[in-house]
């Protein structure tokens, strides 16, 4: 297991019930398969039926929580702290099918003591279908070796 992988499986087991990333939420999203690629952070999504707005399509506020999530996840893994979201913006590119996997990349922007700010964007079969920036201001250390 590596560095990354096994500061993930602990920050999920304190966190198991995340509407986000958790395993235990039976409603929840359970972002998962977080890893590193060229600095920014990586995480995959796989839609239910029941996350859909029109027929077929995923709900735009599922597409915008799983850019915060992953946002959060991203100043959780890189910068190493608890974070809050201070403020979000989506850009909506394509319409996301419900029935496909989905890719989550985030990466920092920049950091000025608590503030940072990250980017990220959800994509389907190579298909960018929502961007993100975010302000997130950090809380405490994560704590996780």
């Amino acid at each position: 297991m590596t560095d990354l992988a096994a500061r993930a499986a602990a920050l999920r087991a304190a966190y198991n019930e995340c509407f986000g990333c958790g395993t235990a939420n039976p409603i929840g999203l359970r972002l998962d398969d977080f890893r590193l690629d060229d600095g920014d952070l990586l995480a995959s999504f796989s839609p239910r039926r029941e996350y859909r707005g029109f027929e077929g399509i995923l709900h735009g506020g599922i597409v915008a929580a799983l850019l915060d999530e992953t946002l959060a996840w991203t100043a959780m893994m890189l910068e190493e702290t608890y974070v809050v979201t201070a403020s979000l913006e989506i850009k909506f590119r394509k319409p996301a099918p419900v029935d496909s996997p989905y890719r989550l990349r985030g990466s920092v922007v920049e950091r000025r003591g608590r503030r940072i700010q990250l980017a990220g964007q959800a994509s389907t079969n190579g298909t960018v279908v929502a961007e993100a920036t975010g302000l997130f201001l950090a809380t405490e250390p994560v704590g996780i070796d």
